[in-house]
């Protein structure tokens, strides 16, 4: 059985979030990206699995060596998302802002 793993549980974990931001400026191999982490190799290549079923990270052949980068698009398309949500919790605090400016403490 061939289980779809959700993209937001995928970056709920802080060290596939950890992952993503390692390889986001550049390409790296899976024991490159271990030797970050104070976990085994074996968890950290699971972790390498959740993402790229996730499609939030590729990778690419080169040589004997598999090196993983960034799914632009699909980090796009959570951004895309996510967006609207940003967008109304800063009107909100915007708003709150500009209440507490006027705010006059009775005496």
């Amino acid at each position: 059985m061939n289980l779809r793993r959700d993209v937001f549980q995928a970056i709920a974990d802080p060290t596939r979030r950890a992952i993503l931001l390692l390889v986001a400026s550049q390409s790296m191999t899976a024991g490159a990206i271990a030797t970050n982490f104070d976990t085994a190799r074996p968890t950290v290549s699971k972790h390498l699995q959740i993402l790229t079923e996730c499609e939030l990270l590729e990778q690419k052949q080169n040589g004997r060596e598999i090196h993983y980068h960034t799914n632009a698009k699909k980090m796009k398309e959570i951004a895309d998302f996510i967006e609207p949500f940003r967008k109304m919790w800063d009107d909100r605090f915007n708003k709150l802002e500009d209440i507490m400016k006027n705010y006059k403490p009775s005496k």
